[in-house]
Protein backbone atom coordinates (compact mmCIF):
# COMPACT_ATOMS: atom_id res chain seq x y z
CA UNK A 1 0.00 0.00 0.00
CA UNK A 2 2.86 2.37 0.75
CA UNK A 3 4.26 2.01 -2.77
CA UNK A 4 0.85 2.70 -4.32
CA UNK A 5 0.31 5.75 -2.10
CA UNK A 6 3.69 7.22 -3.05
CA UNK A 7 3.35 6.49 -6.75
CA UNK A 8 -0.39 6.69 -7.39
CA UNK A 9 0.15 9.53 -9.89
CA UNK A 10 2.59 7.48 -11.94
CA UNK A 11 0.24 4.50 -11.88
CA UNK A 12 -2.78 6.50 -13.08
CA UNK A 13 -0.83 8.23 -15.85
CA UNK A 14 0.71 4.92 -16.96
CA UNK A 15 -2.71 3.30 -17.24
CA UNK A 16 -4.21 6.24 -19.13
CA UNK A 17 -1.21 6.41 -21.48
CA UNK A 18 -1.22 2.66 -22.15
CA UNK A 19 -4.91 1.99 -22.74
CA UNK A 20 -5.02 3.63 -26.21
CA UNK A 21 -2.37 1.12 -27.32
CA UNK A 22 -5.20 -1.43 -27.41
CA UNK A 23 -6.64 0.49 -30.36
CA UNK A 24 -3.31 0.28 -32.17
CA UNK A 25 -2.88 -3.42 -31.45
CA UNK A 26 -6.34 -3.99 -32.92
CA UNK A 27 -5.06 -2.58 -36.23
CA UNK A 28 -2.07 -4.92 -36.39
CA UNK A 29 -1.87 -8.55 -37.44
CA UNK A 30 1.09 -10.58 -36.19
CA UNK A 31 1.86 -13.83 -38.04
CA UNK A 32 4.28 -16.15 -36.27
CA UNK A 33 3.61 -19.18 -38.51
CA UNK A 34 6.11 -18.00 -41.13
CA UNK A 35 8.60 -16.16 -38.99
CA UNK A 36 7.55 -12.91 -37.31
CA UNK A 37 5.50 -10.90 -39.82
CA UNK A 38 3.64 -7.72 -38.88
CA UNK A 39 0.93 -6.46 -41.22
CA UNK A 40 -1.86 -3.89 -40.97
CA UNK A 41 -5.56 -4.41 -41.38
CA UNK A 42 -6.82 -3.02 -44.68
CA UNK A 43 -9.65 -1.17 -42.97
CA UNK A 44 -9.54 0.21 -39.44
CA UNK A 45 -13.00 1.72 -39.17
CA UNK A 46 -16.34 2.04 -40.90
CA UNK A 47 -15.47 5.36 -42.54
CA UNK A 48 -13.10 3.91 -45.11
CA UNK A 49 -9.90 5.02 -43.43
CA UNK A 50 -6.94 2.72 -43.84
CA UNK A 51 -5.10 1.33 -40.84
CA UNK A 52 -2.06 3.49 -41.48
CA UNK A 53 -4.24 6.61 -41.54
CA UNK A 54 -5.78 5.59 -38.24
CA UNK A 55 -2.34 4.89 -36.78
CA UNK A 56 -1.25 8.39 -37.80
CA UNK A 57 -4.37 9.86 -36.24
CA UNK A 58 -4.37 7.94 -32.97
CA UNK A 59 -0.65 8.32 -32.20
CA UNK A 60 -0.54 11.99 -33.20
CA UNK A 61 -3.68 12.90 -31.28
CA UNK A 62 -2.52 11.29 -28.07
CA UNK A 63 0.94 12.84 -28.39
CA UNK A 64 -0.41 16.39 -28.53
CA UNK A 65 -3.10 15.67 -25.93
CA UNK A 66 -0.48 14.60 -23.39
CA UNK A 67 1.71 17.53 -24.37
CA UNK A 68 -1.15 19.97 -23.79
CA UNK A 69 -2.01 18.28 -20.49
CA UNK A 70 1.58 18.68 -19.24
CA UNK A 71 1.55 22.41 -19.99
CA UNK A 72 -1.72 22.88 -18.08
CA UNK A 73 -0.20 21.62 -14.83
CA UNK A 74 1.48 24.93 -13.98
CA UNK A 75 -1.74 26.95 -14.48
CA UNK A 76 -3.56 24.36 -12.33
CA UNK A 77 -0.94 24.88 -9.60
CA UNK A 78 -1.32 28.67 -9.84
CA UNK A 79 -5.12 28.50 -9.60
CA UNK A 80 -5.57 25.71 -7.06
CA UNK A 81 -2.18 25.55 -5.30
CA UNK A 82 -1.87 21.83 -6.00
CA UNK A 83 1.07 20.25 -7.78
CA UNK A 84 2.88 16.94 -8.14
CA UNK A 85 6.25 17.10 -9.87
CA UNK A 86 6.48 13.36 -10.45
CA UNK A 87 3.04 13.23 -12.05
CA UNK A 88 4.29 15.95 -14.41
CA UNK A 89 7.30 13.79 -15.22
CA UNK A 90 5.09 10.77 -15.91
CA UNK A 91 2.92 12.83 -18.24
CA UNK A 92 6.04 14.15 -19.97
CA UNK A 93 7.24 10.59 -20.54
CA UNK A 94 3.83 9.67 -21.99
CA UNK A 95 4.09 12.68 -24.33
CA UNK A 96 7.55 11.69 -25.54
CA UNK A 97 6.68 8.02 -26.06
CA UNK A 98 3.52 8.78 -28.04
CA UNK A 99 5.43 11.34 -30.12
CA UNK A 100 8.19 8.85 -30.86
CA UNK A 101 5.61 6.23 -31.80
CA UNK A 102 3.93 8.73 -34.13
CA UNK A 103 7.27 9.47 -35.79
CA UNK A 104 8.18 5.78 -36.12
CA UNK A 105 4.83 5.06 -37.79
CA UNK A 106 5.53 7.87 -40.23
CA UNK A 107 8.98 6.47 -41.08
CA UNK A 108 7.51 2.99 -41.43
CA UNK A 109 4.92 4.21 -43.92
CA UNK A 110 6.75 6.98 -45.78
CA UNK A 111 10.46 6.51 -45.18
CA UNK A 112 12.88 8.74 -43.24
CA UNK A 113 13.78 11.03 -46.17
CA UNK A 114 10.13 12.06 -46.50
CA UNK A 115 10.62 13.89 -43.19
CA UNK A 116 12.42 16.71 -45.00
CA UNK A 117 9.93 17.25 -47.84
CA UNK A 118 7.43 19.52 -46.03
CA UNK A 119 7.64 22.23 -43.40
CA UNK A 120 5.10 20.51 -41.14
CA UNK A 121 7.12 17.28 -41.22
CA UNK A 122 10.32 19.15 -40.36
CA UNK A 123 8.57 20.93 -37.44
CA UNK A 124 7.38 17.58 -36.11
CA UNK A 125 10.82 16.04 -36.53
CA UNK A 126 12.54 18.85 -34.61
CA UNK A 127 9.92 18.50 -31.84
CA UNK A 128 10.72 14.80 -31.54
CA UNK A 129 14.47 15.49 -31.43
CA UNK A 130 13.94 17.92 -28.55
CA UNK A 131 11.73 15.44 -26.72
CA UNK A 132 14.43 12.76 -26.67
CA UNK A 133 16.72 14.46 -24.07
CA UNK A 134 13.62 15.55 -22.12
CA UNK A 135 12.52 11.92 -22.00
CA UNK A 136 15.84 10.58 -20.75
CA UNK A 137 16.16 13.25 -18.06
CA UNK A 138 12.60 12.85 -16.70
CA UNK A 139 13.74 11.08 -13.55
CA UNK A 140 14.89 11.93 -10.04
CA UNK A 141 18.50 10.99 -10.69
CA UNK A 142 18.77 13.50 -13.55
CA UNK A 143 17.16 16.18 -11.37
CA UNK A 144 19.86 15.72 -8.72
CA UNK A 145 22.64 15.54 -11.31
CA UNK A 146 21.63 18.55 -13.43
CA UNK A 147 20.25 20.65 -10.54
CA UNK A 148 19.35 24.14 -11.86
CA UNK A 149 20.10 23.12 -15.44
CA UNK A 150 17.35 20.47 -15.24
CA UNK A 151 14.64 23.13 -15.21
CA UNK A 152 16.34 24.98 -18.07
CA UNK A 153 16.41 21.79 -20.14
CA UNK A 154 12.77 20.95 -19.37
CA UNK A 155 11.71 24.46 -20.40
CA UNK A 156 12.32 23.39 -24.02
CA UNK A 157 8.90 21.74 -23.72
CA UNK A 158 7.50 25.15 -24.71
CA UNK A 159 9.40 24.95 -27.99
CA UNK A 160 8.02 21.46 -28.51
CA UNK A 161 4.38 22.57 -28.09
CA UNK A 162 4.92 25.46 -30.52
CA UNK A 163 6.43 23.15 -33.14
CA UNK A 164 3.71 20.57 -32.55
CA UNK A 165 0.94 23.13 -33.02
CA UNK A 166 2.68 24.31 -36.19
CA UNK A 167 2.82 20.69 -37.31
CA UNK A 168 -0.91 20.10 -36.90
CA UNK A 169 -1.92 23.52 -38.23
CA UNK A 170 -0.06 22.93 -41.49
CA UNK A 171 -1.63 19.48 -41.72
CA UNK A 172 -5.05 21.19 -41.41
CA UNK A 173 -5.97 18.98 -38.49
CA UNK A 174 -8.20 19.97 -35.57
CA UNK A 175 -5.81 22.16 -33.62
CA UNK A 176 -7.82 25.13 -32.31
CA UNK A 177 -8.82 23.51 -29.01
CA UNK A 178 -5.18 22.76 -28.19
CA UNK A 179 -4.12 26.29 -29.11
CA UNK A 180 -6.84 27.77 -26.89
CA UNK A 181 -5.89 25.61 -23.89
CA UNK A 182 -2.18 26.38 -24.27
CA UNK A 183 -2.86 30.11 -24.77
CA UNK A 184 -5.01 30.29 -21.62
CA UNK A 185 -2.21 28.53 -19.77
CA UNK A 186 0.27 31.19 -20.84
CA UNK A 187 -2.18 33.97 -19.87
CA UNK A 188 -2.36 32.54 -16.34
CA UNK A 189 1.46 32.57 -16.24
CA UNK A 190 1.65 36.34 -16.88
CA UNK A 191 3.17 37.73 -13.63
CA UNK A 192 0.42 40.30 -13.02
CA UNK A 193 -2.38 37.76 -13.51
CA UNK A 194 -0.47 35.02 -11.69
CA UNK A 195 0.08 37.21 -8.62
CA UNK A 196 -3.57 38.28 -8.60
CA UNK A 197 -4.75 34.66 -8.65
CA UNK A 198 -2.30 33.56 -5.94
CA UNK A 199 -3.19 36.48 -3.66
CA UNK A 200 -6.91 35.83 -4.17
CA UNK A 201 -6.42 32.16 -3.31
CA UNK A 202 -4.40 33.00 -0.18
CA UNK A 203 -6.85 35.66 1.02
CA UNK A 204 -9.77 33.30 0.48
CA UNK A 205 -7.98 30.62 2.51
CA UNK A 206 -7.31 33.06 5.36
CA UNK A 207 -10.93 34.29 5.32
CA UNK A 208 -12.27 30.77 5.86
CA UNK A 209 -13.42 30.23 9.50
Amino acid sequence: MGFIKRNYGWIIVSILATLPMLVIFNMINIDVSNGFLITLNQRADGQGKSAIEMLYHVSGEFAIRWMTAVLTLTPVFIIFGKTNLFVRQAMGIATALWSLLHFLIFIWAEGFLETFTQVNYIAGFIAVLILVPLLFTSNRKSMKLLKVNWKKLQSFAYVVIFLSLLHVVLLEKTWLIYAIVVSLGFVVRVPFIKNKIINFRKNRKIAKP
